[in-house]
C-alpha cells in the first residue's frame, strides 16, 4: 500500500496547535499518520516549499439535497435565462447547481465535507439518492424537529422522556447527524391559522398549545441526554425582521445552560422596529457579548454577498413574507406531521439598496467581532446568502482590511449609520481562517476526523499557492487530497469518488416504540414500518 508524504509545506493545523510551522504531512491508506521509522518502499512525495496546507474545508450549513432543492432547480428552469453565477474557473452555472455540480465546485475550492442542514426525516430517502450523485466530498444531513407533530404532542403533554426516545429513534432511523429547528411552532402556526406568523417566544402555536420557548427546550435537553455530537441547531422565529436581534437574545436565553448552535445568525441580527423597515439596523454587539460569555453557544454566521441568491428554507412564514415585500414569485410545499418550505430567487445588490448593504455589513461584523473564533463558523446558508463558491471572497474581506474598506466605499453612505463595520479594524490571520472554514465547524458537528491533520484524521487535505489576490488564492488551490488521494489539481478534477455519508452511532431507550408506532399509524399517510432506511437500501453505504 502506497504511502505519501507532503513536504515542506507551512502547515495551518490550529486543532493541533500547529500554527504555520514548515514540516510534513504523512498519508497511509487515506489516513493522516506518524512518520514511519524507515523510508517505506512505495512512497510517493510532493514537494510543497512555499506553499500552504490545511485540511479540508467543512461546510457545516448549506442547502445541497432534498425535495427543496429540486424544487428550486424547477424554479430555476423556468426562469428566463436563470439565475446563474460566476464560478471560480470563470463560467457560468445556476445559482443552485447539480448534485454533480455541487461536488465538482466544492472539492475545485478545497472542501471536503457539506452539511445539509434541513432534511425532513420524511424526504430523508432522497437525499440519501442525491447524496449518492453528489461526488467527491462527505455529507450529512441534519433533519427537522421544530414543527414535528409528535414532539409538539407530547411536549405539551409533558412527556419528555417519549420525546427523547423519538429524536433517537428519528436520527437512526434516517441518519441524519442531528437535529434542527426551523422557526419552532411558527411554521405549524402559520399553516393551521390563515397563515398567521407567530411572533413571541411563549405565545402558543395554534391546536398544539406549546410554546416556542417550550420546543427549543425541550429538543436542546433530548439532544443533550442522548449525546448527539451536533449541538441542537436553531432557526430562530422571526427571521429577516428589524429587531429581531431580542427575539434571538430570548432564545439564546431560553436554552439554560444546555448546548444551542444557532444557525446563519445574520439574518437574525438587525435592530429597529418590526414594523419600519426604514429603521433596519445592526444588533451584532449586543449579541456577540451574550454568545462569548456562554460557551455552550455556537454560530455559523449566514453572510450575503453581491449577487444572485435563492431562498431555500424550512420558514415557510419568511419566504412567503419575503414574497410579498419584492413582488417576486415564491413557491411552498408541506410535510405531513413534519415540516414545510418556501423558494424565491433573488439577488443582492448591497452597492444599490441599503438594507442588503447593512446585511453584508453585519455578517462581517460577526466575523470580526466574535472573539473567539472557534465558536464560530462559515457559511453563507448556500444558496440563501449567496453560493458557496464565494466562500474566498469573504476570506478576502476578512484578512484584508483595505479591501473590506474599498468594498464599503462602493455601498450606500447611509450605511454607516446602520453599523460600525467601517471602525472595525481587526485582520484575520490565516490561522483564524483555517479555525472558522475547517476546524471549528468539524468540531461543532462532533466529526472526530475532519478538521484537523493529527494522526488519525481523515486525509483530507487542501494546499494554496499564496497569492497577493487572496481572493483568487483561495478559489484554485493547488492541491486538494480526498482521503489521500488527489481529486483537483489547480482546479483540474480527478475521476470522482462518491464519499461517505456522515451519521452518528446513538442509543436511545426504545419503551415507548409502541405507542410512537401506534400514534406513527393513525396520524400518518404511510405505515411505521417503512420510515427507516435500511443500510442496505441507501445508495450512501457501502456494500458486502
Amino acid at each position: 500500500m502506497t504511502w505519501y508524504c507532503l513536504k515542506n509545506g507551512t502547515v495551518y493545523d490550529p486543532a493541533n496547535n500547529c500554527n504555520g510551522e514548515v514540516r510534513d504531512v504523512w498519508i497511509h491508506k487515506g489516513r493522516i499518520v506518524v512518520a514511519p521509522e524507515t523510508r517505506p518502499e512505495e512512497l510517493v512525495e510532493h514537494d510543497l516549499q512555499g506553499d500552504i496546507v490545511m485540511p479540508g474545508g467543512v461546510d457545516m450549513h448549506c442547502h445541497i439535497a432534498g425535495s427543496k432543492v429540486n424544487h428550486a432547480r424547477k424554479f430555476l428552469a423556468g426562469m428566463r435565462g436563470g439565475s446563474r453565477m460566476r464560478t471560480p474557473n470563470g463560467r457560468s452555472a445556476p445559482v443552485v447547481p447539480s448534485c454533480i455540480a455541487t461536488g465538482q465546485l466544492f472539492a475545485a475550492m478545497g472542501y471536503t465535507t457539506a452539511v445539509d442542514a434541513a432534511i425532513p426525516g420524511l424526504s430523508s430517502r432522497l437525499a440519501h439518492h442525491e447524496f449518492a450523485q453528489t461526488p467527491y466530498i462527505d455529507k450529512a444531513f441534519l433533519t427537522l424537529f421544530g414543527n414535528n407533530h409528535y414532539v409538539l404532542d407530547h411536549l405539551r403533554e409533558g412527556q419528555h422522556d417519549a420525546v427523547r426516545s423519538y429524536v433517537g429513534w428519528m436520527l437512526s432511523s434516517v441518519h441524519a447527524q442531528g437535529v434542527k429547528i426551523v422557526n419552532p411552532g411558527g411554521v405549524e402556526n402559520w399553516k393551521q391559522i390563515s397563515r398567521k406568523s407567530l411572533h413571541e417566544l411563549d405565545e402558543a402555536v395554534g391546536e398544539f398549545g406549546v410554546s416556542p420557548r417550550q420546543i427549543v427546550q425541550g429538543l436542546a435537553r433530548a439532544v443533550d441526554e442522548l449525546g448527539v455530537p451536533h449541538p441542537v441547531h436553531i432557526h430562530c422565529n422571526n427571521l429577516g425582521y428589524p429587531g429581531n436581534w431580542e427575539t434571538t437574545l430570548k432564545t439564546m436565553q431560553a436554552l439554560e445552560g444546555h448546548r444551542g448552535h444557532f444557525a446563519h445568525i445574520q439574518f437574525h441580527s438587525y435592530g429597529g422596529d418590526a414594523d419600519d423597515p426604514a429603521s433596519f439596523s445592526s444588533a451584532v454587539e449586543q449579541l456577540v457579548d451574550y454568545v462569548a460569555a456562554h460557551p455552550e453557544i455556537t454560530v455559523d454566521v449566514g453572510h450575503i454577498l453581491p449577487g444572485e441568491a435563492m431562498t431555500i428554507t424550512g420558514d415557510a412564514p419568511f419566504a412567503e413574507r419575503l414574497a410579498r415585500l419584492t413582488g417576486s414569485r415564491w413557491f411552498t410545499a408541506d410535510t405531513e406531521q413534519e415540516a414545510s418550505c418556501g423558494i424565491i430567487p433573488g439577488r443582492f445588490k448591497p452597492y444599490r439598496n441599503l438594507v442588503h448593504a447593512t446585511q453584508w455589513a453585519i455578517g462581517l461584523e460577526w466575523y470580526l467581532r466574535m472573539p473567539d473564533p472557534w465558536r464560530i463558523a462559515m457559511s453563507s446558508d448556500h444558496p440563501n446568502g449567496g453560493a458557496f463558491v464565494k466562500y474566498p471572497e469573504v476570506i478576502h474581506l476578512l484578512m484584508d482590511r483595505s479591501f473590506r474598506e474599498e468594498m464599503i466605499g462602493r455601498m450606500p453612505e447611509q450605511l454607516a449609520d446602520r453599523s460600525p463595520l467601517r471602525d472595525l479594524e481587526r485582520e484575520y490571520s490565516l490561522s483564524e481562517i483555517a479555525i472558522i472554514t475547517r476546524a471549528a465547524p468539524a468540531k461543532m458537528l462532533g466529526l472526530t476526523d475532519k478538521g484537523h491533520l493529527g494522526s488519525g484524521a481523515a486525509a483530507d487535505v487542501t494546499i494554496y499557492r499564496p497569492q497577493s489576490n487572496l481572493t483568487e488564492m483561495f478559489q484554485r488551490p493547488r492541491l486538494v487530497f480526498k482521503e489521500g488521494s488527489i481529486v483537483s489539481r489547480e482546479g483540474e478534477l480527478a475521476t470522482p469518488g462518491t464519499g461517505s455519508l456522515l451519521t452518528p452511532e446513538l442509543t436511545y431507550d426504545d419503551e415507548f416504540g409502541r405507542q410512537r408506532k401506534d400514534w406513527f399509524n393513525e396520524n400518518y399517510s404511510i405505515r411505521y414500518g417503512n420510515y427507516a432506511i435500511d443500510r442496505e437500501e441507501s445508495p450512501c453505504f457501502p456494500t458486502d
